[in-house]
């Protein structure tokens, strides 16, 4: 047990817990509406979107993942890089549309307004449905991240309920502030947690390389194999169409998510929306340092050391940048990084949690159990709802093993960018007909889950034959090209059938302001 380390990360934690449920008491408002507790009353002014996307969009796992496959993969781990740039000129042009029709029309989910916009229950309960799913496992992959620092600090993690105790109280810890203030409290935890990131992030990016000789020395240290992809060879292009495709895809799947959607439909207008995502590529600068820390890792051979070896075994190259902590920095700074993803940890798990609830209140508990609920009762149900969404991501990580938690993380992209046709085209146009985007909705998830399944789950790469090449690519875009072609093509069919539905409950002047 490291004492000191563990001492400093609880004095953290506790701080962070005790700001979580004073958060309640910010920008007071009625927690008893769903709008107050599921978004904050719509009312984070730019600093706080700022950390709110930030913290949302850079999870725990970023932290650990990305150095992780870095460590393992090599360059094939800075696709991360491009996908967060590529990003945020996509939500610069769509999202500011979409709050804006939420807020006049009182939507408080993406499905709110798929409901209304093609007058179709059953496609609003598509996209979901798809959205819970493809949520469950990623909140259950930031509990792995806190599984792994908690590990580092000496609790035996994995190995019986006993060393499951501290997740799990850190879990309870989430569950009660989130239960009591609702959006606000990841809100207000998210600029404690982005500082502690920056400090951490800078101090090993600075530190580590001057104690290993500089950067040259590092990268005379690595494989020549982990420091470029393969080049293109008898018309297969290997891991650089993966490479661009998962990119890509990750940038459109990015901006779908629930818990995406729930923090741009939390700040207080458009303007906000999009002054943020002109300062928001500052995470993208430090997300490359992080990035590189899995090249640092293996430069330094901490995988090889007696004190850490076990570590390695246990939880692979996900403790590279832990590893890299407990290494070379002294014990009380060791609580602070590990502290830094711990919460990193929480805020996006409390947001994920808060829109999956927010999208089970709304599209499926109201639309089909309770329609004439009161406002009071569909925030408690709310509640209620997240505290099982989180419950249902602890079974992953408690009862499972690891890697099929890490599997079935790797369909949330391939479902979640299901939804693009419906929700991207529906901000701009009414051209596609409902039961035409249901039908591509169906047929690229059934055609992105079977090809998913014939690697195991293990990977989310699919080799496509075309006209002599090989192109391996993110099954997440290949389905999503299906998706869009069935969509199209059933939209023709159904209006030459004249069984087309214009239904639309907004307004042209609706997406204006």
């Amino acid at each position: 047990m490291n004492v000191t380390a563990t001492a400093v990360f609880v004095v953290l934690f506790v701080l962070i817990t005790v700001l979580g449920f004073l958060s309640a008491r910010w920008k007071k408002g009625d927690l008893g509406h769903l709008h107050e507790w599921g978004l904050g009353g719509r009312r984070f002014g730019g600093w706080i979107t700022w950390f709110l996307i930030g913290g949302d969009l850079y999870t725990a796992y970023t932290f650990i993942a990305v150095p992780a496959l870095v460590f393992g993969a090599g360059a094939l781990g800075f696709f991360a890089l491009p996908y967060t740039v590529l990003v945020y000129p996509l939500v610069f042009a769509i999202l500011p549309r979409l709050w804006v029709v939420a807020k006049k029309r009182d939507y408080v989910t993406a499905s709110d307004f798929i409901a209304g916009r093609y007058g179709s229950p059953a496609l609003a309960l598509a996209i979901a449905l798809t959205g819970i799913v493809a949520t469950l496992p990623y909140i259950a992959l930031q509990l792995v991240g806190l599984q792994v620092v908690i590990g580092g600090l000496g609790f035996p993690t994995g190995q019986g309920l006993l060393g499951d105790v501290p997740l799990l109280v850190a879990f309870v810890i989430l569950a009660a502030f989130t239960y009591t203030s609702g959006l606000r409290a990841p809100a207000s935890i998210a600029v404690v947690k982005d500082l502690l990131v920056y400090v951490t992030v800078i101090a090993l990016i600075v530190v580590v390389p001057m104690r290993m000789g500089g950067f040259g020395a590092i990268f005379a240290a690595l494989p020549k194999e982990h420091l470029l992809l393969p080049p293109v060879q008898d018309g297969n292009t290997g891991t650089m169409s993966i490479y661009a495709s998962l990119a890509f895809g990750s940038a459109l799947a990015l901006m779908l998510y629930p818990h995406a959607t729930t923090a741009v439909l939390a700040a207080k207008g458009p303007n906000t929306l999009r002054r943020n995502w002109v300062f928001l590529p500052a995470y993208s600068f430090v997300l490359g340092l992080i990035a590189l820390l899995g090249y640092v890792a293996y430069a330094s051979g901490i995988a090889k050391l007696p004190e850490l070896a076990p570590f390695f075994k246990q939880y692979g190259p996900q403790f590279a940048m832990p590893g890299l902590l407990l290494h070379f920095f002294p014990s009380w700074f060791v609580g602070i990084g590990f502290a830094a993803v711990a919460i990193g940890a929480l805020v996006p798990a409390a947001i994920m949690s808060i829109a999956a609830a927010n999208l089970f209140t709304r599209n499926v508990y109201k639309a089909y159990l309770d329609p004439g609920c009161s406002a009071a009762r569909e925030t408690s149900v709310a509640k209620l709802a997240s505290l099982v969404v989180k419950f249902g991501a602890l079974m992953f990580i408690v009862f499972l093993p690891l890697t099929y938690a890490i599997q079935l993380q790797l369909l949330g992209g391939i479902l979640i960018l299901q939804t693009f046709p419906a929700i991207v085209s529906g901000i701009y146009t009414r051209w596609f007909d409902a039961k035409a985007l249901l039908l591509g909705w169906a047929v690229g998830l059934a055609w992105g889950i079977w090809a998913a399944s014939l690697n195991g789950f293990k990977t989310s790469g699919y080799a496509l034959h075309l006209a002599g090449w090989v192109l391996p690519g993110y099954i997440g875009i290949y389905a999503l090209v299906l998706n869009g072609l069935v969509a199209t093509v059933a939209t023709l069919l159904i209006r030459a059938v004249g069984m087309g539905n214009r239904h639309d409950a907004t307004l042209a002047a609706d997406y204006v302001g």
